[in-house]
């Protein structure tokens, strides 16, 4: 977790909320994603330590704060412990 920025994609397939980077790529392209409060068209927009995310899950809208950036698509406690949920 050496880096401070990383990829909507990547973070989104490392935290575990998709299951491949395409997955991602194809919620963020849709307009499915919310970053700081704003809808997000591009993979590559930067998520950093503090980051609100809005993301549909299940059906639901869940809101989570980023709490630690990534290194790897780890197992599902490692990547739980890389955001808090907020709603």
């Amino acid at each position: 977790m050496a880096d401070t920025t990383l990829r909507l994609d990547q973070f989104l397939c490392f935290a575990r909320f998709a299951r491949t980077r395409s997955i991602a790529q194809a919620l963020i392209g849709e307009g499915h994603i919310r970053l700081d409060g704003r809808a997000i068209h591009k993979s590559s927009a930067q998520v950093k330590v503090g980051s609100v995310l809005g993301l549909p899950v299940g059906g639901q809208v869940r809101v989570v704060r980023v709490e630690a950036i990534p290194d790897r698509r780890g197992p599902a406690p490692e990547a739980q412990a890389c955001y808090r949920d907020l709603v």
